[in-house]
C-alpha cells in the first residue's frame, strides 16, 4: 500500500513498491491524463510534479512517493489553469499527446520563475519531446501564462481567416483520451509474438499447454484468422498478413497473439516458438540482383512497381545544354516517432464489433478489419480515439484486426498497447531512396531537361509503395518549368521494415535530390541561387511535367517573399565568415510543390450537417484530426458556408456509425477536399432554409432556441424547427454533400492531370558549420508558403513550424536502424534546443477549386527544409552531402572531399 497526496487529496493505493508511478496513476488511480510514450524517461510525456518538482513518472518507483505531494495534469491549480489558457491562446497543443508532460514541466518553471524568458522555457522543456509543433508555440505559451480570458469564437461571416482557438483544444490541455486511455470493464490484455529476425521461418511448440496456463485467456495464430489474411491500403497490392504464417518477412512482424486475463502478469518469455533465421535481403540492390530469392513468390520479382513521367526529349535537351549537373542522393529509413504508440480497445455491441483506436483512416480500418475477420463492413464500427501523432503511419491498420480477432474468439472486450520498441519495430517508415540523374540549363539559366532514376526500399510489404513510386516522378521537377523530362521511380521489396506513408509520400526525398542539384546548376550558370529559382518558377498557364495546364500557381510569390531576407542573410554570413575560418555561416534555399489528395485517382469526401428540432447545428465530420486542426478548420468553413456563428456548430465524429466517409487524413487533402464537401453541405442546408423562408441569397439567418430567424432587409421570418417533420437522420433540416476533386488518369508516359490543386512553398535556412567538428547549428529558418486562403492562420503557422522540425530531423539526425534504434534514446528527434526561430510568411494565391480558395499545407511544409539545410551547408563549406542524415562524420568527410 502506498499513501500520498494526489492532486490535493490523501489517497491510499494498492501498489507494489517497485511499480512504475505512471502505471499506478493510470491503472490504480484511474488518472489517464499522465501519458506513457516510452517507459524509459526519453519522451517526458509522463511528467508529474512530486513535491513541486517535475519528474518522469515512468522512471519513478511507487515507493518514492510515499508521504509525498503528487500533482498530475488533472490538478486544478491556478498555475495549471493559467498555462492551459495560454496553450489554447497560442495554439500550443496540436495532437495533444505531449501536452500533459509539457504543462507539468512548465508548471514547475513558472512556479519558480513567473515570467520566464524564451531561453529559460526552452531549457526547462528540453526533457519533453513533441513531434507535431516544432515547440515555438509551446515556448510562447509558457512565456505568456498569466491569467487571460480564452479567445472568443468569431461571429457570423468572420470564421474563415481567423485564428480561432482549437475547438477540441480544451480536451487536449486537460489530458485528452487517447488509444491507451479507455479500458472496457474486464478487458483482456493482448500482446503479440513478433519476429526477432529480418527473415525467419518458425514453428510453434505446445501452444495448447501455454494457453492452459493460469491467466492466459487464449492464444491465436494465422490459422485462427477467419477471413482474408492480407491487408494493404491499396487493394490491388494487399499483401501483409495480420498474423504471419511462416516465414516472417521482417523484424517485428506479428506471428501470434496471447490474450491475458486482466491483473495477471503478461509474460511471453516462455511462449513455445522456435525461430530459424534465414538469409535476408536488406538492400534494394541485393533484392534486384538476378539470382535474388523472391520475397513474394507470387510476384515473380522483387520489384513491386515503377512510376514513370516522360515529356519531350530529355536526352537531346541535356546534350544541347550549356550547363549540366549530375549527382546522386541516398536517404535512410526515417521513423515517424509519434509520441503515442499504437493503442486501442475493442468489444462487442450486440452483433457489432466496436474498435476504438488511434487511426488516420477509420473507414479504411473498418473495411480492412472486416475483410480479415470475415465480417460484412456493417458489423464493424471504428471509433477513432484522439490520435497522438500519425504523419502517415497510422493510415495502415496495426492492432485493429488483432483486437477484433481476440474479441470474436473470446466474446470478451480486449485492449492492446504497443510498447515503444514494438511500435518502432513493427510499423511503417519513410522509404529509403537511392536517387541519381542530371539536370541541364541554357546560358540564361533556364532549365532545359531532367533525367531522374529513383529506387525506393518499400520493405517486406507493399503498403504505400505504389503511391510513392507514382507520386515521385510527377513531383521531381519541383515547382519549376521543365520542358523535357524523363523520370522513373521504382519500389523494391526487401526484408527491411515496411515503408509506408510519411508526410510527403516520397516527394521530400525527390526534392532533396532536385534542389541540391539546382544549387550547383545555379553556380555553374553564374546565377544567384534565388534568382535561378525565380527564373524557372512555374507561372499561371505553364504546363507541368505531366502535361497539365496549371493555374493559381503561388511559387513565384513565395520566392519573392524571401528576397529581402535572402539578401540580408547573405550579407550577414559573408561578414561573419570574414573573421572566422572555422565556424562558417551558410544560407540555403529550397522550394516545394505538392499535389493535394490521391494521385490521378478518385478521392471523395462526404459531410452531413443537420439542425435538430431544438435548434442545435450538428456537423458530422468524419475527417480524423491528428493534430493538423481539421476539427476546427472544417467547422470554420461550414459555419461561414451556412451563415451562422462558429459557436453554433456542434461536432460529431469521426465514427463510422455516425459520420459519412470523409476519406483518410493524408496527402494534405482534408482542408481542400473535405473542406469543399463541408462548404457544399453548408450551402445546401442554407439554401433549404432560405427556400423554406421564401428568402433570397442575401438574407441572414440566426438561431434562437428552437426557432430559425431569417432576416432580409426589414422583413424577418421565424421558422419553428420543432414543427417540422424530422428526416431519417432525426433532423428537422439537414444536408449531405460529397466532393471529389476533378483529376484524370495518367497514361503510360505519366501524362494527365493527377491533382486538382497544388500547394507551393519556399524556405530559407541560416546556419553555422563547425568545419573542425562537422557539427551544424541552425540559426533561423524563414518559410513562405502559399495556402490559397489561410482558413486559420495560427493553425497554419503551427503546421509550418512542426513540419520544419521534422525536416530538421531528417536532415541532421534521424536514421532508423532495425534492432539498434528502436527507442527514443538511440533514435534522435529534434528537441527544444534543435529548432531555431522560425518566421512564417503566409502567401495567399486562391485556387478556385479550394473552399474559399484554400489549398493543402500539411505535407508541403516539410519538403523544402532538408534540401535548404544541405544547400546552406554547401554554401558555408563547399561540402556536398550525398547521404542522409548529415551526421558530423559525414559532414566532415564531405568538407574534406570539397577541399581536395
Amino acid at each position: 500500500m502506498i499513501r500520498f497526496t494526489l492532486n490535493g487529496q490523501q489517497v491510499t493505493l494498492d501498489a507494489g513498491p517497485t511499480e512504475r508511478l505512471s502505471e499506478v496513476l493510470r491503472e490504480n488511480a484511474g488518472l489517464k491524463g499522465t501519458k506513457v510514450g516510452c517507459d524509459a524517461g526519453d519522451c517526458g510525456a509522463c511528467t508529474v510534479l512530486i513535491g513541486g518538482r517535475a519528474m518522469c513518472a515512468c522512471l519513478t518507483p511507487a515507493a518514492r512517493v510515499e508521504g509525498c505531494d503528487v500533482q498530475t495534469i488533472e490538478a486544478r491549480t491556478q498555475v495549471l489553469s493559467n498555462l492551459r489558457a495560454a496553450f489554447l491562446r497560442h495554439g500550443a497543443a496540436q495532437c495533444g499527446i505531449c501536452t500533459p508532460g509539457m504543462l507539468m514541466m512548465a508548471a514547475e518553471l513558472v512556479s519558480d520563475t513567473p515570467n520566464p524568458t524564451p531561453d529559460q522555457a526552452r531549457t526547462a522543456l528540453a526533457g519533453v519531446l513533441c513531434r507535431c509543433t516544432g515547440y515555438a508555440k509551446i515556448i510562447a505559451a509558457v512565456c505568456d501564462a498569466g491569467p487571460s480570458a480564452s479567445s472568443p469564437l468569431p461571429t457570423v461571416d468572420t470564421a474563415v481567416g481567423q485564428s480561432v482557438a482549437r475547438l477540441d483544444g480544451v480536451d487536449k490541455v486537460a489530458g485528452d483520451c487517447f488509444g491507451a486511455d479507455f479500458v472496457p470493464d474486464g478487458a483482456l490484455v493482448v500482446m503479440a509474438i513478433r519476429s526477432p529476425h529480418s527473415y525467419a521461418s518458425f514453428a510453434f511448440g505446445d501452444i495448447a499447454g501455454f494457453a492452459a496456463r493460469p491467466g492466459v485467456a487464449c492464444v491465436l495464430t494465422a490459422a485462427d484468422i477467419p477471413g482474408r489474411n492480407a491487408f494493404g491500403v491499396i487493394p490491388a497490392f494487399a499483401d501483409q498478413p495480420a498474423l504471419a504464417p511462416s516465414p516472417a518477412r521482417f523484424r517485428g512482424e506479428a506471428v501470434a497473439l496471447v490474450a491475458f486475463e486482466p491483473g495477471h502478469p503478461a509474460d511471453l518469455s516462455a511462449f513455445p516458438i522456435l525461430w530459424t533465421a534465414l538469409p535476408a535481403l536488406l538492400s534494394p540492390a541485393a533484392a534486384e540482383a538476378p539470382d535474388a530469392a523472391l520475397i513474394h513468390a507470387n510476384r515473380g520479382r522483387n520489384r513491386l512497381i515503377e512510376g514513370r513521367v516522360c515529356k519531350g526529349d530529355a536526352v537531346s535537351a541535356i546534350a544541347g545544354s550549356a550547363h549540366v549537373i549530375a549527382g546522386g542522393m541516398t536517404t535512410s529509413f526515417v521513423e515517424h516517432a509519434y509520441i503515442e504508440p499504437e493503442a486501442g480497445a475493442a468489444w462487442l455491441d450486440g452483433q457489432t464489433l466496436v474498435i476504438r483506436a488511434c487511426t488516420q483512416a477509420p473507414v479504411m480500418d473498418r473495411d480492412e478489419t472486416a475483410a480479415i475477420l470475415g465480417l460484412p463492413p456493417g458489423r464493424v464500427r471504428i471509433i477513432p480515439s484522439a490520435v497522438g501523432g500519425g504523419f502517415g503511419s497510422k493510415l495502415d491498420v496495426s492492432l485493429q484486426p488483432l483486437l477484433g480477432l481476440v474479441v470474436l474468439k473470446t466474446g470478451r472486450p480486449a485492449r492492446m498497447v504497443y510498447s515503444r520498441s514494438e511500435s518502432m519495430a513493427s510499423t511503417t517508415k519513410r522509404h529509403p531512396a537511392e536517387m541519381q540523374g542530371r539536370i541541364g540549363c541554357d546560358t540564361t539559366g533556364r532549365i532545359t531537361g531532367m533525367e531522374f532514376e529513383g529506387r525506393f526500399d518499400t520493405g517486406a510489404y507493399a503498403s504505400w509503395g505504389p503511391t510513392v513510386a507514382n507520386r515521385v516522378p510527377v513531383h521531381v521537377s519541383g515547382p519549376y518549368f521543365t520542358p523535357n523530362i524523363t523520370a522513373h521511380a521504382r519500389a523494391v521489396h526487401t526484408n527491411g521494415p515496411v515503408s509506408g506513408a510519411f508526410r510527403g509520400f516520397g516527394v521530400p526525398q525527390a526534392a532533396i535530390w532536385q534542389e541540391t542539384l539546382f544549387d550547383q546548376l545555379a553556380d555553374a550558370a553564374g546565377l544567384d541561387r534565388l534568382q535561378f529559382r525565380l527564373i524557372n518558377a512555374l507561372r499561371n498557364g505553364d504546363v507541368s511535367a505531366t502535361g497539365q495546364n496549371l493555374q493559381a500557381v503561388g511559387i513565384l510569390e513565395c520566392l519573392t517573399g524571401l528576397q529581402k531576407p535572402w539578401l540580408r542573410a547573405l550579407a550577414e554570413a559573408e561578414a561573419a565568415n570574414a573573421s572566422n575560418p572555422v565556424v562558417r555561416r551558410g544560407v540555403g534555399i529550397a522550394s516545394c510543390w505538392y499535389g493535394c489528395g490521391n494521385t490521378a485517382l478518385p478521392n471523395p469526401s462526404t459531410i452531413r450537417i443537420g439542425i435538430t428540432a431544438l435548434g442545435r447545428v450538428m456537423l458530422h465530420q468524419g475527417a480524423t484530426d491528428i493534430g493538423q486542426g481539421s476539427n476546427t478548420v472544417i467547422a470554420q468553413i461550414a459555419a461561414d458556408g451556412l451563415g451562422l456563428p462558429l459557436a453554433d456548430i456542434c461536432l460529431i465524429g469521426p465514427d463510422t456509425a455516425l459520420t459519412p466517409d470523409a476519406g483518410k487524413t493524408s496527402a494534405s487533402r482534408q482542408t481542400f477536399v473535405t473542406g469543399r464537401a463541408a462548404l457544399a453541405a453548408a450551402q445546401s442546408l442554407r439554401a433549404a432554409v432560405l427556400r423554406l423562408a421564401n428568402a433570397g441569397d442575401s438574407a441572414s439567418i440566426r438561431l434562437q432556441g428552437r426557432y430559425l430567424l431569417v432576416s432580409e432587409g426589414s422583413v424577418q421570418r421565424k421558422i419553428d424547427l420543432s414543427a417540422l417533420a424530422v428526416d431519417h437522420h432525426g433532423y428537422a433540416l439537414s444536408a449531405e454533400e460529397s466532393y471529389d476533386p476533378p483529376t484524370t488518369t495518367l497514361n503510360g508516359d505519366g501524362q494527365g492531370a493527377p491533382y486538382a490543386v497544388y500547394g507551393y512553398g519556399a524556405q530559407m535556412v541560416e546556419l553555422a558549420v563547425d568545419a573542425a567538428l562537422g557539427t551544424v547549428t541552425l540559426i533561423k529558418i524563414t518559410a513562405a508558403h502559399d495556402l490559397g486562403r489561410a482558413i486559420n492562420p495560427q493553425l497554419a503557422e503551427g503546421q509550418i513550424e512542426g513540419g520544419i522540425a521534422q525536416g530538421i530531423g531528417m536532415a541532421l539526425m534521424e536514421e532508423y536502424l532495425p534492432g539498434r534504434t528502436e527507442n527514443l534514446h538511440d533514435y534522435l528527434i529534434p528537441t527544444t534546443g534543435d529548432v531555431p526561430p522560425i518566421e512564417s510568411i503566409l502567401i495567399e494565391v486562391p485556387d478556385p477549386e479550394g473552399p474559399f480558395g484554400a489549398k493543402g499545407l500539411g505535407e508541403h511544409v516539410l519538403i523544402p527544409t532538408t534540401p535548404a539545410i544541405l544547400n546552406a551547408i554547401r554554401h558555408a563549406t563547399g561540402a556536398i552531402i550525398s547521404k542522409l542524415p548529415a551526421l558530423p562524420h559525414r559532414v566532415l568527410d564531405a568538407i574534406k572531399a570539397a577541399r581536395q
